[in-house]
């Protein structure tokens, strides 16, 4: 077997020496072009879009020339059934039900574009509830229930707890009219919310209808997710006197669907829509009865600021008045009503502006942490500083901005008009601090990484004793610790016996090679845990639950890992107090807002625990002020755990014992090279009879008085002050205490042998 070429230049003895592998980036480009694939490849979801495009435009083609075969009186399988006439006076009943005003007194919005929030009521109307009840209106339901089969009722009603939804949440968006209609009707679309209170769960119906602007009403058909509305029967739900209008809006609406359907499929523009859960828990279809609430504004003043806000001019307004629905959700498949009254709206144009306020008021806030968070680095540069940091605080704060970062980003592709401009400025700012705390963050976790390393100062053993040896110091040196090396051990003997093959090793699995491979690599460690960190952050956006839950456990541990930290190290934290003080008020802010303003841009409920969570946040802070005082980082632990283990770099040590030497010293520094005494002002000098006596600042002390010896006692070696003049380190290496601290300001290794050494 051919032996591999050696240098020429080595001996026979000679080691090849070790250089520094090149590390193959092939693993970490194919890893991350895996994570991008897995991110970005929508080729199926897109394949079944595209088919789902082609199957919608089939369908409303077929609606399309059924519903104009219908309208013009020819032959058609279609037709539109008439209006319930017991719906009638069902809304009358719980007085809903738009009526013609006095337009110089009173008005209504022509605009409903916005959302709208209250308290619902539910009512089971199905015949065997009826029987049980005696409301004012069980006769009327009981006429519109006359033809309800019970066993389809029990089929489409579903898992969703109907009686358990209390609150209702309702999102209008007007669609200008493809005709030149009269301005009495307008097509409108949106969503209604309902909530279960107990388990925090939403159910979500879509709705297309059409809104009469001369009486305040609007009356939609109502799917769940996953069926789509048909327009055809628009006109069964409308009034009589507006039945024709209603029809007439219904063909041209279809026309502009297909055809947008059209271009779409053609400029191979396919967008998956989204498939949400709430689709499995129920299928009942449900018509929707809404009336405007009156406004004491004569109509004139409403439209001139209706005007102003759709094309502002700068004139005068009046201020906007408030606006309110109450209306009614029905379903007589399922056997289901909902009742609520005057709940309150936000417009468009309010809607934008509290937008644009929270934008600003956010953006200054990180504008604000971002340059407390310059000013700390700019503090805590030095490796003394960075070594009294904690990074889990900083990684913390780095995984809730980037939280933000995903928000507010998404919430502006939501917005999708002006207020998506100012949310940009927040979602900037949160991403700009997210890379500076994560850079900080592993600029500190770099730094500290040698702490957890495992000590391997290897301590000389003394030589066995033998009738040629000499005898043993009992306290030697620290230079001779430092400096000479142990004693040569013997070479033992090879063995006799006839070596082995070594076993065959087989090779390992897939998984413990990964396994093995992201406990090795730090940089494969990263990117696991980022690409598991992008996941768990998506899933936590598209839950308000689990977003609430997730600022909850964050915000509670923005400065506990730094109090354990300093508590642990017997040392400060660092941080600054206006970098403390800043940064808690800054992001209690943002919480805050969404957790108390009942009128936030999120409609997130207010959070009683939102102030008990803000208490115990600056109560955090303030323990890591006070860590920082004269109280000393263990203040608030109890007397028997206060005491903090750390290294003592000032150990009673013995002089030389060379009789010989003039100047009786430690050693030598490593750093400045320079002789160490324990005290600069005491030197060991021999006397003419050959005694050893002690020097003071000039003044010779008695020899061999006890005096003397009580002298040199407390002002020689063991003396507290005196150690303060030399540092030894752990791996045995002596130094001045003053070097030793200016090395440490730098770098916090040994000089000599680059072990890491403890805070001094």
């Amino acid at each position: 077997m051919d032996n591999p070429p050696r240098d020429e230049a080595e001996g026979d003895g000679a080691t090849a020496p070790q250089t520094q592998r090149v590390r193959n980036p092939i693993p970490q480009f194919l890893f991350i072009s895996f994570m991008l694939f897995l991110l970005t490849n929508h080729n199926g979801d897109e394949f079944l879009a595209r088919h789902q495009y082609q199957d919608a435009l089939r369908s409303l083609t077929y609606q399309l020339s059924n519903y104009t075969a219908w309208m013009n009186g020819t032959g058609s399988n279609f037709t539109v059934p008439d209006r319930d006439v017991a719906v009638t006076p069902l809304l009358e009943s719980f007085k809903i039900g738009g009526g013609l005003l006095d337009p110089i007194t009173s008005s209504y919005y022509s605009n409903i574009t916005g959302t709208f929030h209250g308290d619902t009521k539910f009512y089971n109307i199905t015949p065997p509830f009826l029987n049980n009840t005696a409301h004012e209106w069980s006769p009327l339901a009981e006429k519109y229930m006359a033809h309800a089969n019970m066993s389809l009722i029990l089929d489409k009603t579903g898992a969703w707890n109907w009686s358990a939804s209390d609150k209702v949440a309702l999102s209008f968006v007007e669609k200008p009219l493809i005709t030149n209609a009269s301005n009495n009707i307008a097509l409108i679309h949106g969503k209604i919310e309902l909530t279960d209170e107990r388990t925090s769960e939403d159910l979500r119906l879509d709705f297309e209808g059409v809104h009469f602007v001369s009486n305040g009403t609007v009356y939609a058909l109502v799917e769940p997710p996953g069926r789509h509305v048909d327009l055809r029967f628009l006109p069964s739900i409308v009034p009589e006197e507006f039945r024709n209008e209603t029809a007439q809006i219904v063909e041209p609406e279809l026309a502009s669907r297909i055809t947008k359907l059209k271009n779409l499929i053609d400029a191979g523009i396919v967008e998956q829509e989204a498939t949400l859960d709430e689709g499995i828990k129920t299928s009942c279809p449900f018509s929707l009865y809404v009336a405007l609430d009156l406004i004491k504004v004569p109509e004139k003043l409403l439209r001139e600021y209706e005007e102003e806000i759709q094309q502002p001019a700068g004139i005068w307004t009046i201020k906007p008045p408030p606006m309110s629905i109450s209306g009614l959700l029905m379903s007589k498949e399922c056997g289901i009503l909902y009742e609520f009254h005057k709940a309150e709206g936000v417009g468009l144009s309010s809607l934008f502006r509290k937008l644009t306020t929270y934008a600003g008021t956010i953006a200054i806030a990180y504008l604000l942490m971002l340059v407390l968070l310059f000013r700390q680095i700019q503090r805590s540069r030095t490796p003394s500083g960075i070594s009294r940091l904690c990074y889990w605080t900083f990684l913390v704060q780095c995984i809730v901005d980037s939280l933000s970062f995903v928000g507010h980003t998404v919430f502006a592709l939501v917005a999708d008009g002006k207020p998506s401009l100012s949310l940009i400025v927040p979602a900037f700012l949160a991403c700009v601090l997210f890379a500076n705390e994560a850079q900080f963050t592993a600029l500190i976790q770099q730094f500290q990484a040698p702490e957890d390393a495992p000590s391997q100062v290897h301590t000389p053993t003394p030589p066995t004793a033998t009738p040629d040896s000499p005898p043993a110091v009992a306290n030697p040196p620290a230079t001779a610790i430092a400096s000479v090396p142990p004693p040569p051990q013997p070479t033992p003997e090879l063995p006799t016996a006839p070596v082995q093959a070594p076993p065959l090793q087989r090779n390992p699995s897939f998984l413990a090679f990964f396994i093995q491979h992201i406990r090795s690599d730090p940089q494969m460690r990263l990117w696991v845990l980022l690409f598991l960190f992008l996941t768990v952050v998506v899933h936590t956006i598209l839950s308000a639950t689990m977003s609430i839950f997730f600022v909850s456990v964050t915000y509670s541990f923005f400065w506990l890992p730094q109090i354990v930290r300093s508590a642990r190290r017997g040392r400060g934290s660092g941080l600054s107090k206006e970098y403390l003080v800043g940064t808690t008020l800054c992001r209690l802010y943002i919480a805050l807002y969404f957790l108390l303003c009942p009128k936030n841009v999120l409609d997130i409920e207010p959070r009683p625990w939102s102030s008990i969570l803000a208490g115990f946040v600056c109560l955090q802070m303030a323990v890591v002020i006070l860590q920082d005082t004269r109280l000393g980082p263990t203040f608030f632990l109890p007397q028997r755990y206060a005491a903090t283990k750390m290294y003592d770099y000032h150990p009673v040590m013995s002089a030389s014992n060379d009789s010989e030497s003039a100047d009786q010293s430690l050693g030598d520094c490593a750093i400045c090279m320079d002789a160490i005494y324990v005290d600069p002002s005491l030197r060991r000098r021999t006397s003419l009879d050959g005694k050893s006596e002690w020097a003071t600042k000039g003044r010779k002390a008695k020899g061999g008085s006890a005096g003397g010896i009580l002298n040199a006692v407390q002002m020689g070696v063991g003396s507290a002050t005196a150690r303060k003049n030399y540092s030894l380190a752990p791996c045995h290496h002596l130094f001045h205490t003053e070097c030793l601290e200016r090395w440490l300001a730098i770098k916090n290794i040994c000089p000599q042998c680059r072990r890491p050494l403890p805070p001094l």
